[in-house]
């Protein structure tokens, strides 16, 4: 899989500050990391598409990604309110019209990521299930 470093101002002016103020639609995401068992937080832009929401990764395999996989479940948090939620992976034949939607409500900050990988195989996609497997 493939993997776009963030540039370091994004990583660190822009994401902080996206989480503090939602910008762009933005909300937080909390994982627990896969190795360190800590709590890990990243600003995501989740879009809706036929009334069911999800998070796309527009960096490839991110840590976000790797840890969201691991533990099947995260936090979203916006303005004040956060909700847990089950992640089930998208499969790559799917991901063509969520990823259309995720372009169209990012903007053109994302273009270039998916300018240098193209293939939606390099952007995990997850399905934000607020019901939890099996309810």
């Amino acid at each position: 899989m493939a993997y776009l470093k963030p540039p370091a101002f994004t990583r660190r002016l822009a994401n902080p500050l996206a989480m503090r103020l939602n910008a762009r639609g933005s909300a937080t995401l909390t994982v627990v990391g896969r190795r360190t068992g800590q709590l890990r937080k990243v600003p995501v832009i989740p879009v809706e598409l036929d009334g069911n929401r999800y998070l796309v990764s527009p960096y490839g395999e991110s840590e976000w990604v790797r840890n969201l996989r691991a533990s099947g479940k995260g936090e979203l948090s916006r303005k004040g309110r956060t909700e847990t939620f089950h992640a089930d992976e998208v499969p790559v034949d799917r991901r063509g019209p969520v990823i259309s939607r995720y372009r169209e409500v990012a903007g053109r900050v994302v273009g270039p990521c998916f300018t240098k990988l193209p293939d939606a195989r390099d952007h995990p996609v997850f399905e934000v299930d607020l019901n939890g497997p099996g309810r």
